[in-house]
């Protein structure tokens, strides 16, 4: 018995001096590694600077830019780009001006109001301008080429003509030598002279070599090739496209002198080839009808109380 309760008492004091088993952790979930995002791709590396062709101080003008100011001057100008010496004299005139802007900012001209007023307007101007070469370097519309051919028909006629010339002082055409210098009153007179000598028989050509001032057409006997609308001076066209096969004009005026016009074949063009025409007409109506458009999308007002005002 006390063998028995010693075992057990010794198993109780086991048990209750044994260590007991610690309790499970809770387990808590590991945290996800975040999801590693791309590298953003390294801006590209910035382009070195073109050099400079021209500097002047602070002024620096590349190839690039100098070639772009070439382009942006009027057609007349820009094909007398075409030498080392008319690009050295407009280098040095951009750089005059490139100068002068850089003073007048430096003495605060820019904040002028008319300076400013000045600046917005030629600003739209350029604006407005390259917007219409976008449109007018479009691609054509064939059929709408086609129906304003249709459409104007006589306007792309083609005259095959000659004339005479007789100049008058503050004429274009210079003097032949030992050639006086005709007054309008003078010049009139003798173009009449002619125009009865060539309705009384006298050939056209022979009196065209031996009297016009048009040496180049005077050669060829008047002759002037064939010419469409556009081609003539306006006093000129109008006379001569009024004119019937054959039959002599009265003077014509110009700013060149009085011309008499003989017609001797008139054809109307085809299509292929007054296409280029065609195509030169219908710029300006694209882009009266882009700013019609632009007008209906932006009303326009104008204050009467200030526009009727003299």
């Amino acid at each position: 018995m006390i063998f028995l309760l010693l075992l057990s008492m010794g198993a109780l004091v086991a048990q209750t001096l044994a260590p007991k088993p610690a309790a499970p952790k809770p387990t808590v979930p590991k945290p996800k590694p975040a999801a590693v995002k791309p590298a953003a791709p390294k801006p590209p590396a910035p382009k070195p600077a073109e050099p400079a062709v021209i500097t002047a101080g602070d002024i620096r003008i590349s190839k690039s830019d100098f070639e772009r100011y070439v382009e942006a001057l009027p057609p007349a100008y820009r094909a007398q780009m075409n030498s080392s010496e008319a690009k050295r004299k407009f280098a040095n005139q951009l750089v005059e001006v490139f100068l002068l802007a850089q003073e007048a900012r430096r003495r605060k001209l820019d904040q002028d109001p008319k300076t400013i007023a000045k600046i917005r307007l030629d600003t739209n101007q350029a604006l407005a301008q390259a917007l219409i070469a976008e449109v007018s370097a479009a691609p054509a519309d064939e059929a709408a080429l086609r129906h304003a051919y249709d459409e104007n028909k006589s306007q792309y006629e083609q005259l095959s003509g000659r004339h005479i010339l007789i100049r008058f002082k503050g004429s274009a055409v210079p003097l032949k030598p030992d050639q006086k210098d005709l007054s309008e009153e003078e010049s009139l007179a003798k173009i009449q002279d002619l125009r009865r000598r060539i309705q009384s028989g006298e050939d056209f050509a022979d009196l065209a070599r031996k009297e016009s001032d048009d040496t180049g057409s005077g050669a060829a006997g008047g002759s002037l090739g064939s010419f469409g609308r556009g081609q003539m001076v306006r006093p000129f066209e109008e006379a001569a496209f009024s004119l019937a096969i054959g039959q002599l004009s009265e003077p014509v005026k110009t700013q060149f002198g009085y011309h008499l016009i003989q017609i001797q074949e008139k054809k109307n063009q085809t299509f292929e080839e007054a296409r280029h025409l065609v195509e030169q007409r219908r710029r300006p109506e694209l882009t009266k009808q882009l700013a019609d458009d632009l007008k209906k999308k932006a009303p326009v007002t104008l204050d009467e109380s200030y526009f009727s005002k003299p």
